[in-house]
């Protein structure tokens, strides 16, 4: 990162457009609230500077994007379809709900408009519970950021023993402490161990580096100081995280019960961490879309000229060394969220969900 970043806008003067991701395209999620008849929400960006999205994306936005995942990389390439520096002139082709198409040249300044449409998402809670019919509890665990939200979910937990099936919601988990999410699904789980990542990361001795160097495979047959040299020439050669399994203890009753976990691309870190823990327990069901497939000590340090880098330092897996760094936790059943249901608010996940805990039992 540098600098620079802090001097980007998404503002046209006239006009300020949020735009996301929606089934692929370039869609314009929220305007500034002068302009909502003239741009509706719902309206996808469908040429930029005389491309078309998809390739203006591909050529100027996504080459300056680091990201581990290919559905993170769309997002944020939609995300910052329109960002640049003030001054900056963008030709925008939009094509409205209605099908009408309009054509906007637009320069980068500040909008002096405040207010916007719709207006922004009120803060998530950290906990909340809600009751559907047939006795499902839905909660949503939107941060282990907090140790508070363990207080708030010990003080429902009286309450969810009524709980005939459950909904856990981490589509808004960003991560956290680790500890704080297995706190949480320790009560979910007849288990006595929970088994989490594996980690390994690099180990580079620079003498047996140069070795490696006139090594040959054949040398390595019965040798370990061959195949060290080789291994770490090739940058290979790891060291493995001592491992084994969380031993759990509860204060209270279980509740082990058919369960579905909504995850999303937003879903990272600790929460992947929840997700990895909870892969073996039979009676869950993840719901939605990849995770974020991020995660491994960043090494950071300052660059010449100013800004900063991360690199990562470590490799997290499942315990049978199963990837999802790169690729995400991946859902057993995904759900892809269209412009409709967008529009219409509809919550493809969360139905699915309600339908497959009607006739869900447990093995």
């Amino acid at each position: 990162s540098t600098g620079d970043f802090e001097t980007m806008t998404t503002m046209f003067g006239d006009y300020r457009f949020f735009v996301e991701n929606i089934g692929g395209k370039a869609v314009i999620v929220r305007v500034n609230l002068s302009k909502k008849n003239e741009i509706p929400v719902g309206s996808e960006i469908i040429e930029v500077n005389g491309k078309p999205t998809e390739k203006y994306i591909a050529d100027e936005v996504e080459p300056y994007i680091a990201s581990s995942t290919a559905h993170v990389l769309k997002n944020s390439g939609i995300n910052q379809l329109l960002q640049g520096r003030n001054g900056d002139n963008y030709l925008v082709k939009i094509k409205k709900p209605n099908g009408n198409i309009v054509t906007l040249n637009l320069t980068h300044k500040r909008t002096e408009e405040k207010e916007v449409f719709p207006v922004f998402d009120a803060e998530r809670n950290l906990f909340e519970l809600k009751w559907y019919s047939n006795d499902v509890a839905y909660i949503a665990l939107n941060s282990f950021g907090d140790t508070k939200i363990n207080e708030l979910f010990l003080e429902k937990l009286p309450e969810l023993y009524k709980a005939k099936s459950v909904i856990i919601d981490l589509r808004n988990n960003g991560g956290g402490s680790t500890n704080i999410g297995r706190d949480i699904l320790k009560y979910f789980t007849a288990d006595s161990v929970l088994y989490g990542s594996k980690s390994i990361t690099r180990l580079n001795t620079s003498a047996f580096k140069a070795w490696g160097y006139y090594t040959k495979p054949e040398d390595t047959v019965g040798n370990s100081w061959g195949k060290k040299a080789l291994l770490t020439y090739q940058d290979k050669f790891m060291h493995e995280f001592d491992y084994s399994g969380t031993k759990i203890k509860t204060d209270g009753k279980r509740i082990v019960v058919p369960t579905a976990i909504l995850i999303g691309n937003n879903t990272a870190s600790a929460a992947e961490d929840f997700l990895i823990y909870a892969d073996n327990q039979r009676h869950m069901k993840k719901i939605g879309q990849p995770t974020y497939g991020s995660t491994g000590q960043p090494l950071s340090f300052e660059m010449p000229g100013g800004g900063s880098a991360r690199i990562c330092t470590k490799k997290d897996t499942y315990p049978n060394g199963k990837e999802f760094v790169g690729y995400g936790v991946m859902p057993d059943i995904e759900i892809t969220l269209s412009l409709n249901d967008y529009l219409k608010k509809n919550d493809p996940t969360l139905n699915k969900a309600l339908n497959y805990l009607k006739t869900a039992k447990i093995n």
